[in-house]
C-alpha cells in the first residue's frame, strides 16, 4: 500500500476515496474453503520499501497485517509530511532496503507517532495512532485484525479533534479556492479586454472628430 493507490473523487463524488492499482494484489485465503494461505519465508521484497511492513522486509509472505501496517505508515506520512527512513543512502538497493528495515525495527512506535502538526487538535492524538500501529505490528500471520478496534481509534481521534463529518475535506476547500481564483482571473481578463476595446473606440472617435475639422 502507498499513497499512489488512493484517489479522491471530484465534484459530487469528492467524499469518495477510490483504491486503485491491484497489480500486486493476491488472495489471502481460498475463496472456496476459506483456508488461509500458508506461511512462507525467503521471499524478496514486494511493493514500495518506504511503506512496506517489517515482516515484508524480512522476506515473510504478506497477509492482512502487512497491508494494515503499510496503511499506518501512509497515515503517518500524511500527518507528519515524512518518515524517519526517507532519504537514506546506500551503495545499492539491497543495502538501502536493509537500512530502511533497520530503521523501522529500531524506532519505537511512540517515537514514530510523535511530531504531528502542532495544532491544539492533533497534537494530543498520538495515543490512538500508537495503539493502532502496535495492534497492526503485533498480529500473527493468519490472525484476523480487530477492525472494530481500529475504526474506534480513528473515530476517537476524529471526535477528539473536534472535526465535523460534513464532507468538507481539505481537497474540497482547495478546489473551491482554485475555482474562485480562476473565476476572478477570468473576470479580470474580460475587464481588461473591455477596457482595451473602449480605449480603441475612443481613439477612433477622436480621429473621426479631427477629420471632420
Amino acid at each position: 500500500m502507498k499513497p499512489d493507490n488512493f484517489l479522491v473523487g471530484r465534484g459530487g463524488k469528492s467524499g469518495t476515496v477510490y483504491v486503485i492499482d491491484f497489480g500486486l494484489a493476491k488472495r489471502y485465503r481460498d475463496p472456496q474453503t476459506g483456508q488461509h494461505i500458508p506461511y512462507r519465508n525467503g521471499k524478496s521484497l514486494t511493493g514500495t520499501a518506504r511503506y512496506a511492513s517489517v515482516n515484508t522486509h524480512l522476506g515473510i509472505e504478506q497477509s492482512r497485517r502487512d497491508d494494515l501496517e503499510a496503511i499506518m505508515y501512509v497515515l503517518l506520512y500524511f500527518l507528519k509530511g515524512s518518515l524517519p527512513w526517507q532519504g537514506l543512502t546506500a551503495h545499492n538497493k539491497v543495502d538501502k532496503y536493509k537500512r530502511i528495515m533497520d530503521s523501522k525495527m529500531s524506532i519505537a512506535s511512540e517515537t514514530l507517532c510523535k511530531g504531528f502538526p502542532s495544532t491544539p487538535q492533533i497534537v494530543d492524538r498520538i495515543g490512538e495512532f500508537q495503539a493502532m500501529l502496535k495492534h497492526c505490528k503485533g498480529l500473527k500471520f493468519d490472525e484476523e485484525p480487530n477492525y472494530a478496534f481500529l475504526k474506534s481509534q480513528l473515530k476517537a481521534a476524529f471526535q477528539a479533534s473536534r472535526f465535523e463529518y460534513d464532507l468538507n475535506f481539505d481537497w474540497n476547500m482547495h478546489a473551491a479556492t482554485l475555482e474562485r481564483q480562476s473565476t476572478f482571473q477570468h473576470l479580470a481578463e474580460r475587464q481588461h479586454q473591455l477596457a482595451k476595446r473602449q480605449q480603441s473606440a475612443r481613439k477612433g472617435m477622436a480621429i473621426e472628430s479631427h477629420d471632420d475639422k
